[in-house]
């Protein structure tokens, strides 16, 4: 079941923005944040925020996963990862399992616990997706497709190492 958005909530709209002309990083940034606010509504009652849902439905995959294939996913340093995984353990939501084809790694799996966490979740999160997808109509495609681009332009820009600020310091990029 979904939480609706509170009637209180004061919503930014699009002419708004566009009035402000911000800067596109600003946009993204609002655009992430409206969608963490909403997810995160929707799932409270599930006791799931909503990049652990992402993770446990990256989790939830029939393959393997590695902490180094959710690095890539999340875009985050190993650290990160490792704390998700040593908070959904302590949760008894997953397992870990020595990979047997690198014994240096490990895979992540999804307990029974973390299954039916996940798929309660699931049950959340499903309505407000097929509401995103008719409040987008004919749009969606399109908008996904932008968000695949804007993607590839993210990573090329996180993979060239280092970013120089107009001050003159350097910003490098975790290894």
């Amino acid at each position: 079941m979904t939480s609706p958005l509170p009637a209180e909530r004061d919503v930014l709209n699009s002419d708004e923005v566009r009035g402000e002309g911000v800067d596109m990083t600003f946009l993204m940034w609002l655009t992430a944040r409206a969608t963490s606010d909403l997810v995160d509504s929707a799932l409270a009652a599930d006791g799931l925020t909503g990049d652990e849902f992402a993770v446990y439905s990256m989790l939830s995959a029939p393959a393997p996963t590695t902490p180094s294939t959710l690095a890539r996913w999340m875009a985050a340093p190993a650290t990160t990862v490792t704390s998700y995984v040593k908070r959904f353990e302590a949760r008894g939501h997953v397992q870990r399992e020595i990979n047997s084809a690198d014994r240096r790694s490990y895979h992540i799996r999804l307990t029974d616990a973390g299954r039916e966490a996940h798929q309660r979740a699931q049950a959340s999160f499903g309505p407000l997706r097929d509401a995103l997808v008719v409040a987008l109509g004919d749009n969606e495609p399109g908008v996904r497709e932008a968000l695949l681009t804007l993607r590839e332009a993210l990573d090329q820009v996180r993979g060239a190492g280092s970013y120089a600020w107009p001050n003159g310091s350097q910003v490098a990029q975790e290894p």
